[in-house]
């Protein structure tokens, strides 16, 4: 089945009870049981829920995986799987990356005990160096927020199963849309589902997809026992939000395809980092392993005084200012002061995230229309 066609039907069975298309929102806390320990699958639900139910079955299928688990957010799956470790395991991840991610590792789970060894994964050499005895798995991130770096998850996925690595990858900015790490290799797929999978800006969630049972179990026991799961309601928001994921991410890579050239020939724009550029450093990579480049871009005026960097931030009108992505929307952000505020200056600079950055979710609308906005914002 073509992923077209997965994204309407993945996971959507007709309610046998009333013929409903749609995943009904089974909004309970608890299930009648006919004798203790006989039941129809569903006993409490922290454990369980029919809606939740059917959202993991359509992660599974959209990213070509056998399990899916659902969570209250992003970071909660995230959580889930550190705790997968135990103190004095090392975790190699990407020095770009989303700054929740660091600072869940940095501020949480190195406090118990976790080493977090971040390197530059662009090089697959890179994380083979970085491997120790104490190395349990590897975070990728790719696209990297902000910088729009790229892994080549292959080339990291044959180094992580010759240490009997976990490898783990956040496929947030690409989506299954674009890009199914399991194929590659990978272990592991998360996602802040709030973003591309939901794509109205109106959910919290987050998400795992693996192929491995005994993975799955752990992952379960996990997502049980610390309870950070998502209602039935943001279930069947996500589920909602995956039927039109096709459509919408063809209209992102589309519209990203038009403003990011035009950002590279704007007179007052001196770069713009977006892998579907032929020079991109990580342009090969992207190609083999995504489908399109998608709808994030971020880019750095020519005077890039904060000052001036502001300015732009507050002119936009129909690129709102605000956090997150993935949305239909058109976002504009500052990483530096929003969403990777936490990552110490030092470095986010070594890093190369500088503080004039600005970074696009470029959403749906008229691609003319967004160039009006930034033409004028960027005067």
């Amino acid at each position: 089945m073509k992923p077209a066609t997965q994204f309407i039907h993945a996971g959507a069975h007709p309610d046998p009870t009333t013929g409903a298309i749609m995943t009904p929102i089974f909004q309970t806390s608890t299930y009648v049981q006919e004798a203790p320990a006989t039941h129809k699958g569903y006993e409490y639900a922290r454990s369980q829920n029919p809606t939740r139910t059917a959202l993991e079955e359509a992660l599974a299928i959209i990213e070509q995986g056998k399990y899916g688990l659902a969570f209250s957010s992003g970071v909660a799956a995230t959580d889930a799987v550190i705790k997968l470790l135990n103190p004095g395991d090392e975790v190699i991840c990407a020095n770009d990356m989303y700054g929740g991610t660091y600072r869940l590792f940095t501020k949480i789970f190195e406090r118990f005990g976790i080493v977090f060894k971040p390197v530059d994964t662009t090089n697959a050499e890179n994380v083979a160096a970085a491997v120790t005895s104490n190395t349990k798995l590897v975070w990728l991130e790719t696209p990297t927020n902000p910088l729009m770096n790229i892994t080549d998850i292959e080339a990291v996925a044959t180094i992580t199963k010759k240490h009997n690595l976990i490898l783990v990858v956040d496929n947030t900015f690409a989506s299954p849309a674009l890009q199914n790490p399991l194929t590659l290799g990978a272990d592991i797929v998360m996602h802040s589902a709030t973003k591309y999978l939901g794509g109205h800006s109106d959910v919290i969630q987050g998400a795992l997809v693996m192929n491995s049972a005994e993975l799955r179990e752990k992952l379960y026991f996990i997502q049980k026992s610390c309870g950070a799961v998502p209602g039935p309601m943001d279930c069947f928001l996500v589920l909602r939000g995956i039927k039109t994921l096709g459509v919408r991410m063809k209209a992102h890579c589309e519209n990203g395809a038009i403003i990011a050239h035009w950002l590279r020939n704007h007179p007052k724009v001196a770069k713009v980092y977006w892998p579907g550029f032929e020079d991109h450093p990580g342009h090969a990579a992207a190609k083999k392993q995504m489908r399109d480049f998608g709808g994030m871009i971020s880019f750095e005026l020519k005077n890039d005084s904060l000052d001036e960097v502001k300015r732009v931030l507050s002119k936009t009108h129909l690129f709102s200012l605000a956090e997150s992505l993935g949305g239909v929307e058109s976002l504009v952000n500052h990483p530096a002061s929003m969403t990777h505020a936490s990552i110490p200056r030092e470095e986010r600079i070594k890093n190369g995230l500088r503080d004039s950055l600005i970074r696009l979710s470029v959403g749906i609308e008229d691609a003319e229309d967004l160039i009006k906005d930034l033409d004028q914002a960027i005067g």
